[in-house]
């Protein structure tokens, strides 16, 4: 039923179904729209945050389904996750969103209008992009971005919203780690969205982009590698162990001239992320 790839950090590249996060689609998009219907029965509202997270995310599926399909390139993965940010526009607006965003040791910067058309389409694309780019690794992609939506849910108001999403992504993440499953792009897109979405409608702006350093570091070490140098990261599998002879991205950092395990390089990658999201939480309570 789903396309199978090899996986090329296993003895003998066994072929893994791939994809499989359209699953996840489907159960947000499912699960959003019944938190939807139940809040309009009770509390009928002009805008809701569920059926705004579910437009995005259904969004974020496309884009990644149409990666799996045609291997898009990064010039129109870039600048496609700024049309989900049109929902997200359009809620902040009708809500009056909050448009200051507080820094730690600078204080409050009130972004006025442009941050409904320029920050918060930014916040999209750049957090899709990234999440996207941290994978290649049996857990990577699922693991991480499992630790930043737990770190958003726990000071948010609208933590209802992730709770059923954020299990079933467990789940997806149990069977990515076991090596039984890929969630592929149209997982890595929709949970990218998933986490810019969330936190612009819970206003936890601060807390996303400290949680995300580790994801932005990894990217911008990718692009200037290929800007410059014209080379990918890359690392060699020998059976038991990865190694890389370059630093092109936070995997072949943490290889470089030091074989390690699929496992523990995985397990190091979500420690790093784990430490930021912690550190985001704490300037979460202190502003």
């Amino acid at each position: 039923m789903f396309p199978k790839v090899p996986d090329q950090h296993k003895v003998g590249r066994p072929l893994i179904p791939n994809g499989l996060g359209v699953f996840y689609v489907l159960f947000t998009t499912v699960y959003l729209l019944l938190v939807y219907f139940l809040q309009q029965s009770s509390n009928p509202e002009h805008v809701s945050a569920a059926f705004t997270l579910a437009a995005c995310v259904l969004f974020g599926g496309f884009m990644g389904m149409m990666d799996d399909w045609i291997d898009l390139k990064w010039r129109y993965k870039a600048f496609m996750p700024l049309i989900a940010a049109l929902p997200l526009i359009y809620y902040a607006q009708v809500i009056s969103a909050r448009t200051s965003i507080t820094l730690p040791f600078i204080g409050a910067i009130d972004f006025g209008i442009s941050y409904f058309y320029i920050i918060i389409p930014l916040i999209v694309m750049i957090v899709t992009n990234t999440v996207n780019q941290l994978g290649g690794l049996n857990g990577l992609e699922t693991v991480c971005p499992a630790i930043v939506i737990t770190g958003l849910m726990a000071f948010s108001p609208n933590w209802l919203l992730m709770l059923g999403p954020l299990l079933f992504w467990l789940i997806l993440s149990i069977l990515n780690v076991s090596g039984k499953i890929f969630v592929g792009n149209t997982g890595s897109f929709a949970i990218g969205m998933t986490i810019a979405s969330f936190a612009v409608i819970s206003d936890m702006k601060v807390n996303l982009f400290i949680s995300i350093l580790p994801f932005i570091f990894n990217s911008s070490i990718i692009l200037l590698s290929v800007f410059f140098t014209r080379k990918k990261a890359a690392v060699s599998f020998d059976g038991q162990k990865l190694c890389s002879d370059n630093r092109r991205s936070l995997v072949t950092i943490l290889t470089y001239h030091r074989p390690l395990s699929e496992r523990m390089i995985v397990i190091a990658i979500s420690l790093i992320v784990a430490f930021f999201t912690l550190f985001g939480l704490l300037i979460q309570v202190m502003s």
